[in-house]
């Protein structure tokens, strides 16, 4: 990266597995972040309703987002975001959830993986 403008820039993945143990509160708090939402237009709130009444996954989305993550980091601006979350089998005897150096996907398609929910 020689080009001084796109040095500029600095990519953050960061993969995070949930254990969701309460599905009742994770709904409730996502239709209170809905409900609380004044900007968002109502035939979008009654998808979103459904969309995290029908799957844990959807509300996680609703609640978590990147902003909070690095809006209290000093000399930066977040430029653009994108995050999804969905439902998983997990084995934590597997060697594939290691997280390691070593699992890092150079190829690692961010359109794909990520694409919902888009900031900037």
């Amino acid at each position: 990266m020689s080009n001084p403008e796109s040095s500029r820039f600095v990519r953050l993945r960061v993969e995070v597995v949930l254990e969701v143990d309460d599905e009742d509160a994770l709904t409730k708090a996502a239709l209170r972040r809905i409900a609380d939402d004044s900007t968002m237009p109502a035939d979008e709130r009654a998808h979103a309703e459904g969309s995290v009444t029908e799957d844990t996954a959807e509300a996680v989305a609703y609640l978590v987002d990147p902003f909070d993550l690095v809006s209290e980091v000093p000399g930066i601006e977040l430029a653009q975001a994108s995050w999804s979350s969905e439902r998983i089998g997990r084995d934590p005897d597997s060697p594939e959830w290691d997280f390691d150096d070593d699992d890092v996907d150079e190829d690692f398609d961010d359109e794909a993986a990520n694409a919902a929910n888009k900031v900037g």
